[in-house]
C-alpha cells in the first residue's frame, strides 16, 4: 500500500469512529423511548370478553332467530300494519322495550292501561341494537305522541354478544334522537335493579346498571326528555329487586309493575306537557 492510499484508510476510519462515539453520546443524552404499554400512551381499552350460554333448545332457538331475524322485525310487523294511524285527538304512547315491557300486557281488560291508547312494543330478551333495528318500524311508523323506552339490562347480560356501555349509550340515543326528529316526545326509563341474571349468572350487573341509569339520567337532563326512576322506587338493600317485586330478580310481579305504573304515568303527562301535544 503506498503513502497516499495509507492516508486515505486512517482518515476514513477515524471518521468512522468518530460517528460510532458520537452516537454513542447522543444515546446516552436522550430519554429512553416510552414503552407502548404504559398508560400515557392511551391505548385502547380490549374489547370484552364473549359470554357463553348454555346449549340448550332455549338459547339454540334464540341463536337460530339472530341468524333469520336479528331485529325481529317479523313479530310486529302484521300488528303494525293493521293497528292504523292514531284517531282525532288520541295521544298515542308505544312502549319500545325488552320482556319487562312485554310483560306489562296491556292487553288485558282489566290492565292498568286497559282503556289507555298505549302500544306494547315489549320483545323478550331482546338488546338495545335490535330495538334500534326495529325502531322505525315499530314506533315511528306508528305516529306516537310519546314513546317510552326502557332498555339495557339485555346488554348487560350480553344476550347478543358482548357489549360496552358505550355502545348501550348510543343505541339509547340513536332511539331518542329518531324520536325526537319525528316530533315524538321522549320518555327515558332506568334500568330496574337486578343483583344477578338466573340466565347468565356471575357477571355483578348492579354497579353496571347503576352507572347506565346514571348516564341517562344526565342524557336525558341534557336533551330536555323526561327520565322515569323506577330503579330508586325498587331497589333492595344488595341493589337488586326484593323478592316481594320478582320472582327472578329481574321481571317484576304484578306488585312491582304496580309500583311502575304511576311513576311512567307521571312521566308520560310531563312529556305530553313538554311537547304541547
Amino acid at each position: 500500500m503506498n503513502r497516499v492510499s495509507l492516508r486515505v484508510a486512517v482518515a476514513s476510519l477515524a471518521v468512522v469512529c468518530g460517528l460510532v462515539i458520537g452516537l454513542g453520546r447522543m444515546s446516552q443524552a436522550l430519554p429512553a423511548q416510552e414503552p407502548g404499554n404504559v398508560p400515557e400512551t392511551k391505548a385502547p381499552a380490549p374489547a370484552p370478553a364473549a359470554q357463553k350460554h348454555p346449549a340448550n333448545d332455549y338459547w339454540n332457538e334464540h341463536d337460530r332467530q339472530l341468524l333469520n331475524d336479528f331485529p325481529l322485525l317479523a313479530r310486529f310487523k302484521e300488528a303494525d300494519t293493521t293497528l292504523g294511524p292514531p284517531a282525532a285527538g288520541e295521544k298515542r304512547v308505544v312502549f319500545m322495550g325488552d320482556s319487562i315491557t312485554e310483560g306489562w300486557h296491556f292487553e288485558k281488560p282489566d290492565g292498568v292501561f286497559a282503556a289507555k291508547p298505549y302500544v306494547n312494543r315489549g320483545i323478550s330478551g331482546q338488546t338495545t341494537p335490535q330495538m334500534v333495528l326495529r325502531f322505525h318500524q315499530d314506533v315511528i311508523n306508528l305516529r306516537p305522541a310519546v314513546v317510552v323506552i326502557l332498555a339495557g339490562t339485555n346488554d348487560i347480560a350480553g344476550n347478543t354478544g358482548p357489549m360496552t356501555p358505550q355502545d348501550t349509550e348510543n343505541n339509547i340515543a340513536a332511539m331518542a334522537e329518531m324520536a325526537a326528529q319525528n316530533r315524538i316526545a321522549v320518555v327515558l326509563c332506568s334500568i330496574l335493579p337486578a343483583f344477578d341474571y338466573p340466565w347468565q349468572p356471575g357477571l355483578t350487573p348492579a354497579p353496571k346498571i347503576d352507572a347506565l341509569n346514571a348516564w341517562i339520567k344526565d342524557y336525558a337532563a341534557q336533551h330536555n326528555y323526561v327520565y322515569v326512576d323506577y330503579h330508586t322506587a325498587m331497589k333492595d338493600a344488595r341493589d337488586g329487586l326484593p323478592a316481594n317485586l320478582s320472582k327472578d330478580g329481574v321481571h317484576p310481579t304484578p306488585a312491582g309493575y304496580e309500583i311502575m305504573a304511576p311513576l311512567v304515568e307521571a312521566g308520560i303527562a310531563k312529556a305530553v306537557k313538554n311537547a304541547g301535544v
